[in-house]
């Protein structure tokens, strides 16, 4: 095989972050939009990458970078640089050179991330991408703990794998970790729409701020978890029917705002505040997405009011983005 193209999907976590992390079970779907990695034989490395790092760039023996690289431009490719270290030290070195193309730009809009975990994508499909160019098929499992582990370290040992399983299985899962994930459909009659509220948040920061709550008031972080673990084990009985997914996630919203206000993170913002009024003009209910933070939101609805929803919150400057319910997991697409 002298080249290969993979792609993944990105993710939303439609109910248990924060909880996830306390082992509790997350809800999470996989978007439409994708993440593509190219790998191809070549004379030297290189490196071409769109959404995450700086045009195109020549590498070192087996795929290193460069040592002149500045603080941004490592920081930016440093997922890279983990996705390839933990496939060397897993199969050895290459016996070739490789031209790689990382492509996350349909996860950005105009710039700045969509929050559809363009990070955990990139794991998924570059893991499998150079995985596969050497003769190496891994199974889900497999694929799961390779890039699980190169994304944490590039995380700074944060994550609960939720996002990654989404990329690698697609669909609707319910997951909890160290456990495979299990396939789920919504209610029928049942719409979710991602918006991107027009800000921005890194994930990172805002669960180091949590962990930081953690250690200050533990006793204070004890009841908040156990509020959001207590939610989101009922995830599953709530998929019975839209109203029972809707009040889940709007007492799911409340708990996070629970959360922020006394960790002082700012997973709930003023623009969350707005959106989940404008939501309710509509009978659908509005929460963060993920982490948190400004750049996206999630709103749980009747079918029958999409039409109106999408108006309604364009109309407010948000980027509406359907949520499906059966996206592809990684698939290879080319070799």
């Amino acid at each position: 095989m002298t080249a290969v193209r993979v792609s993944a999907p990105g993710k939303l976590f439609l109910l248990g972050e924060y909880a996830v992390l306390d082992g509790a079970p997350a809800l999470l779907a996989a978007s439409e939009q994708r993440v593509t990695a190219t790998v191809s034989e070549a004379q030297s490395w290189s490196l071409t990458s769109h959404g995450i790092g700086a045009g195109s760039i020549e590498l070192g023996r087996n795929g290193t970078l460069p040592h002149d690289l500045d603080e941004r431009e490592s920081l930016n490719l440093r997922l890279f640089d983990e996705v390839r270290r933990c496939v060397e030290e897993n199969f050895g070195e290459a016996d070739r050179a490789f031209d790689i193309i990382i492509d996350s730009s349909a996860l950005h809009d105009r710039g700045r991330k969509l929050g559809l975990g363009s990070s955990a994508a990139v794991a998924v499909a570059l893991t499998t991408a150079l995985a596969r160019i050497r003769g190496i098929v891994l199974d889900p499992s497999e694929l799961f703990t390779l890039a699980h582990s190169a994304h944490r370290a590039s995380q700074g040992g944060s994550g609960s794998g939720g996002d990654i399983a989404a990329c690698i299985y697609g669909g609707v899962i319910l997951y909890t970790p160290d456990h495979v994930p299990a396939a789920v459909s919504l209610p029928a009659g049942t719409r979710i729409l991602a918006v991107s509220t027009g800000g921005g948040s890194s994930t990172a920061d805002l669960i180091g701020e949590v962990e930081n709550y953690r250690v200050r008031a533990p006793e204070q972080y004890r009841r908040d978890m156990a509020a959001l673990r207590k939610l989101a084990a009922s995830a599953s009985g709530a998929l019975d029917s839209t109203a029972g997914l809707m009040r889940l996630a709007d007492g799911y919203f409340d708990a996070l705002a629970a959360l922020a206000e006394h960790s002082g993170a700012g997973i709930v913002t003023a623009r969350h505040l707005e959106l989940r009024r404008l939501a309710a003009r509509y009978d659908a209910v509005f929460k963060p997405g993920g982490a948190g933070g400004g750049d996206l939101g999630l709103v749980f609805a009747k079918l029958e009011s999409v039409d109106e929803l999408e108006s309604a919150f364009t109309e407010a400057g948000a980027l509406v983005i359907f949520v499906p319910s059966d996206a592809d997991g990684v698939r290879v697409e080319l070799a």
